[in-house]
């Protein structure tokens, strides 16, 4: 069973427009903490969620009629949290964030869930809901613990070149179009602010290879309209020094990366 709630407290996005972004709850809220009765902690999710609602409230600055903004979706599966639904739709409310809609659903159904809700792009803590949505041809990513740490006033979105590199064989998977088609969505958000203080920043790690397969990767997320703001050729060394020094709120691959991998 799949229950969708819209959000009356905030203005609908454009649903032809907008990129929809689906979070799980309990990334986002700790229900087993809170200040009172009606509101949950926050989770390690909640300076993403800040973040994406930083560039909606900067595009809009810029522009009052964008319609290209992050539609947040606001998933939960999990049973314990589900019979606390009006303590999450209150902790929202309290902590100004930006939620289109609420959507409960059974850990068996959730799939369902994004599909009906168009996500584009599913972020959650657990691997095995990522790996099911990458599956189903759902770009997903999996959150870490770090992004508690990453900054709120700015979303900071990590590319992995050696995944973008990777040679075509056959039909374009589902999962690879869609990231195509959310990357190009990004890079229109990013070209949309100049050069320095973007709410927005996109930046290319390349862990393989030389400057070539960097290069490459570069030139094919051009090829989408996609600048990045920084790029970084590893040549094999490990990821997790530059990850922990940039802080990003998520990593996109073709699939799903884990921040520590």
């Amino acid at each position: 069973m799949v229950s969708t709630i819209q959000n009356t407290d905030v203005k609908q996005k454009d649903a032809a427009r907008a990129a929809v972004v689906a979070v799980t709850s309990r990334a986002v809220f700790d229900c087993g903490a809170g200040d009172g009765d009606d509101v949950c902690g926050v989770g390690v999710a909640f300076p993403l969620l800040q973040a994406l609602q930083r560039v909606n409230e900067r595009l809009l600055e810029e522009n009052p009629a964008e319609s290209l903004l992050f539609d947040v979706v606001l998933i939960t599966t999990s049973s314990q949290q589900q019979q606390q639904s009006s303590r999450i739709s209150s902790s929202t409310r309290h902590y100004g964030l930006e939620v289109s809609r609420f959507c409960f659903s059974s850990e068996e159904d959730f799939i369902e869930s994004l599909l009906t809700n168009g996500v584009q792009l599913f972020l959650t803590t657990d691997r095995n809901e990522a790996t099911q949505a990458s599956q189903s041809g759902v770009l997903s990513a999996l959150l870490d613990q770090q992004i508690a740490f990453s900054p709120p006033e700015q979303l900071r979105v990590m590319f992995c070149g050696d995944a973008i590199v990777q040679p075509d064989t056959g039909p374009t998977p589902v999962s690879r179009q869609v990231a195509q088609s959310f990357s190009t969505q990004l890079g229109e958000m990013r070209q949309r602010f100049g050069m320095f203080n973007s709410p927005l920043s996109i930046v290319l790690v390349t862990s393989r290879g030389g400057r070539e397969s960097c290069g490459g990767a570069l030139q094919k997320l051009r090829s989408r309209g996609v600048s990045v703001d920084e790029a970084y050729c590893l040549a094999g060394a490990p990821q997790g020094p530059i990850v922990s020094l940039l802080r990003p709120h998520f990593l996109l691959s073709e699939g799903f990366r884990n921040l520590e991998e």
